[in-house]
């Protein structure tokens, strides 16, 4: 029956409000909605200990690892419609960027139109405008060649599917000054005397922009340093990366785990404010590249030294502390045994941005030559094991007695440093 009804929809073209299929933005969003609410009925079931079944509700490993298996296989659900999601959201996402394109052409005609009245419409305006129209047709054309990458907003989406502050930012400069650059040529094709020609084109001068130049070199540059700066840390096992589901805004003013940063925050607050003021002043001359002043161009530099520190500060390799025998409560103090829980302290064990289930299922600890996963432990709300700074894991009885070394393999695929522990028989 529901092959028939699912072959009846394909043929009709149509998919209905339920759809969980990525042939469609509405039915890939639904399919994730969907998921993603089964995901935490479940996990808030088991975490209040109803739907076990009965042949592992008398014990407390097998529970816990049935539980975990169940949490994996929903979770993994959930993480396929979300990058089915993220595929519908980015080919849709080019439309409505050119779209906001258009619409800020359309803004900026209403503007001078009503800034005209009494002053009377200027060749300035006029190449002002065609300019714009120029900009938009080429971001316009760029969006389609990207349309299945996110449109005009392609270039600016590093490769962890986020939002790149420092090419954004970047970007910002490089259009502006385009931008700049062709309302002086558009006056240039305008101008009749030789004068004002001549005056136009002293206005290229690098006197005359030098503050606007110097900044836009720097922030280029930041681009390209700190692209190379987190490739060089992620081959280094200095810094983990984890993909996210799809680019956000917010993703330029905060880290992979969602948490604002000074340095982002600070770089592009201060580079926004600089835009402007020079905006303003390219409005006033439109005669010559915006002359940025020394002080301005100074404080947009120091920002952007500041954005680059915090990259190289930023992130730290996993590392394992300590490994203790797990003890419950009114259980004796004894050594660590097979089939035993032990506890990893340390810190770095779940990277930023790897907080959902089906990346904590990705967990490996290693316990010499067996390859254990993490456990998922759920509670209301979230998961009680793995967490950032303790893991807690069985050792398995494929584990010889002896010393043995214990390592722990991180979502992102980093390795932490090896801690050798005693196991008895």
């Amino acid at each position: 029956m529901a092959v028939r009804e699912a072959g009846r929809d394909a043929g009709s073209g149509v998919h209905g409000g339920g759809c969980a299929c990525g042939d469609c933005p509405h039915g890939a969003r639904a399919g994730h909605r969907r998921a993603v609410a089964e995901f935490l009925l479940k996990r808030d079931e088991f975490a209040a200990g109803q739907g076990l079944p009965a042949a592992v509700a008398h014990s407390v490993s097998a529970s816990r690892q049935w539980v975990s298996e169940e949490l994996t296989q929903s979770a993994d659900v959930v993480a396929e419609r979300g990058r089915a999601e993220g595929r519908a959201w980015l080919a849709r996402l080019w439309l409505r960027t050119a779209c906001t394109v258009w619409a800020a052409v359309v803004i900026m005609l209403l503007t001078q139109s009503l800034t005209a009245v009494g002053a009377g419409w200027t060749s300035a305006r006029t190449a002002g405008l065609l300019a714009a129209l120029i900009t938009a047709l080429a971001l316009t054309a760029a969006s389609w060649f990207h349309r299945s990458r996110g449109g005009v907003l392609a270039p600016v989406i590093g490769e962890d599917n986020r939002m790149s502050t420092s090419r954004t930012v970047a970007a910002s400069w490089v259009l502006f000054v385009a931008y700049s650059v062709l309302v002086l040529a558009g006056r240039l094709a305008a101008a009749s005397s030789a004068a004002e020609r001549d005056a136009l084109i002293s206005g290229l001068d690098l006197a005359r922009g030098a503050g606007v130049v110097t900044v836009l070199a720097v922030v280029c540059g930041i681009a390209v340093l700190v692209r190379r700066v987190v490739g060089l840390r992620i081959a280094g096992q200095r810094l983990q990366k984890v993909r996210a589901p799809r680019p956000r805004a917010a993703d330029l003013l905060t880290d992979d785990a969602g948490r604002g940063t000074f340095a982002d925050i600070q770089y592009v607050a201060i580079s926004a404010v600089a835009l402007l003021f020079a905006a303003v002043r390219l409005a006033r001359r439109p005669d010559q590249l915006p002359d940025l002043p020394w002080g301005l161009a100074t404080v947009v530099l120091i920002s952007a030294a500041t954005y680059l520190a915090g990259k190289y500060a930023e992130g730290g390799r996993p590392v394992i502390l300590s490994v203790v025998r797990a003890r419950e409560a009114g259980d004796l103090d004894a050594p660590i045994r097979t089939g035993d829980d032990i506890e990893i302290r340390g810190t770095g064990f779940v990277p930023p941005g790897a907080q959902s289930a089906d990346r904590l299922s990705r967990m490996v600890v290693r316990i010499g030559a067996v390859n254990v996963h993490v456990p998922l432990v759920p509670v209301t709300g979230g998961f009680s094991n793995p967490t950032d700074q303790v893991l807690t894991v069985p050792v398995p009885a494929d584990v010889e007695p002896g010393s043995v070394e214990v390592q722990v393999v991180t979502a992102a695929g980093v390795a932490t440093n090896r801690c050798v522990v005693e196991v008895t028989d």
